[in-house]
């Protein structure tokens, strides 16, 4: 396992300035300075921002299992070394760039960053920062950026989920999972089955909005899924977990059922049998949340301002963890990597 798994806060003798003295303002970060080591709280120097960029003063960082394996070296993008991990962050704008129209000093944002999010400052391009209205706090509105754009990605754009469908969730305690239930629930009017591997998982996903739960660490989560809806199956199921887990909710769908797949939690990524797909005419289709920044940006930037909006107006409501300092930053991923919290875990920045 990864050393940055043995979550010890790292001593004073850790902290070094990475510019000398005289080089103008410095803030700390968390820095990936060797792949499956620990990461260090350094200093580093603030620097001038370009004309489209903006500098961000960091309230909140998500941490996501993103981070945890671009550190290890195991995530599709892999950032020259060293660098500051942390995908998703809120904060309120420090400075902005000649040619910034989007926001101005003082306006509070959330940033999707590309791992630089954990630190006390971030410099970013003005198109991926979003206003957080008035209504929404710092600390939840850190929450939205994957777990909820993922949820309304996956639900809206990929499955085309309808009011009075039937949505199977699983992993549905995870970040993702919470988020999928409160988005399915609450803004679309489906019907919500989570499915999660303890009995106090699922008292969680019911307390959030789930119609009914399963725990499939005690049997078939096919056959379970046919004692709730019978042998018409779920119209929609998102899985986060791959493996068997996958292959049974798969099989669990109804008549033109779609699955989107969402990630590989379990670690283990299933093949699908293609008869399946047939037999049913149901759908398995993928989701890579970042991706869509790069290949479709307005349906991104559009799944972020429903998220805000969605939080604004009171329809869900996102579900912390557990709340970290920047100096417990190992403990944070070992916290995730463990799987003791339920919901978004956050690094604090102020």
């Amino acid at each position: 396992m990864a050393a940055v798994a043995r979550g010890r806060c790292l001593p004073r003798a850790w902290l070094c300035r990475r510019a000398g003295q005289g080089c103008g303002r410095h803030y700390r970060a968390a820095l990936c300075a060797e792949l499956k080591q620990p990461l260090a709280i350094e200093e580093v120097a603030s620097r001038p921002v370009r004309p489209h960029e903006v500098r961000v003063g960091v309230h909140f960082c998500g941490v996501n299992f993103a981070d945890i394996l671009v550190c290890r070296g195991q995530y599709q993008a892999k950032p020259q070394l060293p660098f500051t991990p942390g995908m998703e962050f809120s904060g309120t704008v420090l400075e902005t760039g000649t040619d910034v129209s989007t926001v101005k000093e003082g306006d509070r944002v959330i940033g999707v960053s590309g791992f630089n999010g954990m630190a006390e400052e971030c410099i970013i391009d003005q198109k991926t920062l979003w206003q957080i209205p008035e209504r929404v706090p710092l600390r939840e509105a850190a929450t939205l950026p994957v777990s909820y754009g993922t949820a309304v990605l996956a639900l809206e754009h990929r499955a085309h989920t309808r009011p009075g469908e039937t949505v199977l969730v699983t992993a549905a305690a995870g970040a993702t999972g919470l988020a999928v239930i409160d988005v399915a629930t609450n803004v679309l009017h489906a019907q919500v089955i989570a499915a999660a591997g303890s009995d106090e998982k699922c008292k969680l996903a019911m307390q959030k909005g789930a119609q009914s739960v399963v725990n499939y660490s005690r049997g078939s989560l096919k056959e379970a899924v046919r004692t709730l809806v019978g042998s018409a199956g779920v119209n929609v199921a998102i899985d986060t977990v791959g493996g068997d887990v996958f292959l049974e909710a798969l099989r669990s769908l109804a008549w033109e059922g779609r699955i989107v797949v969402v990630g590989f939690a379990g670690g283990t990524i299933a093949s699908v049998p293609a008869n399946l797909l047939l037999l049913k005419n149901v759908s398995a289709m993928g989701l890579y949340w970042s991706r869509y920044k790069e290949q479709n940006f307005p349906v991104f930037s559009r799944t972020l301002s429903s998220a805000l909006q969605y939080c604004q107006q009171g329809r869900i409501q996102p579900h912390i963890g557990a709340v970290f300092k920047l100096e417990e930053v190992n403990d944070a991923f070992l916290h995730v990597i463990q799987r003791k919290s339920t919901g978004k875990v956050l690094i604090s920045l102020k």
